[in-house]
């Protein structure tokens, strides 16, 4: 194996219930990651409080809470983000959006262009890895819906701010898979964090 990672995992399920598959799917990952020896921190959004962005100005340069502070810092210290959340109405859950706008903010994750091109990226010098659930067949999603929510979260969110790469696990038919298609799942997951991939 090479050299330990410092791994920070966002459980981007806002519902804290312990039934929801995503808790199992972080646990897993988070597991095999420090059974490998890699540093773990994590983030759960459901027990955060964080307030919406109502303004361009309150985006560019407004105060983040304390808790987005402290995100940011994790974010800083890690080499490698695993962020983990269900689909709903073909997207993130609002309350991880709204954290993303939050943490992600210029002046952390990106800055102004010197001169003419595109903002200078923050964050590189790391990975990341996405992992979706959803009720769909994940081929359905990928090729029908052409996977446009994960799409805008790998190239226009964390491409954007200077991961690289980015990869997505997708987690389809999750309420019809029963448990073994469930603990297959977290099986493979648990094999991602060993290799913190």
């Amino acid at each position: 194996m090479s050299k330990p990672h410092r791994i920070l995992i966002i459980d981007g399920h806002p519902d804290a219930g312990a039934e929801r598959y995503i808790h199992a799917l972080v646990a897993a990952y988070r597991g095999g990651a420090e059974s490998a020896g890699h540093e773990v921190r994590l983030v759960h959004v459901a027990s955060l409080a964080v307030p919406s962005l109502r303004s361009n100005t309150e985006f560019q340069s407004g105060e983040p809470p304390p808790a987005v502070r402290g995100i940011q810092e994790d974010l800083k210290w890690a080499d490698h983000l695993v962020l983990l959340f269900p689909l709903w109405l073909g997207d993130m859950p609002g309350q991880l959006k709204v954290l993303l706008e939050q943490v992600l903010r210029p002046g952390f994750a990106f800055a102004a262009a010197r001169g003419k091109g595109f903002p200078r990226k923050l964050l590189t010098g790391r990975s990341a890895r996405v992992i979706v659930t959803m009720g769909m067949p994940a081929f359905f999603y990928r090729w029908y819906f052409r996977a446009h929510s994960v799409k805008n979260l790998e190239r226009n969110i964390l491409g954007f701010c200077g991961f690289a790469p980015v990869r997505t696990t997708i987690v389809g038919m999750v309420e019809g898979i029963g448990d073994a298609g469930r603990k297959g799942w977290i099986a493979k997951v648990e094999a991602l964090g060993r290799e913190a991939r």
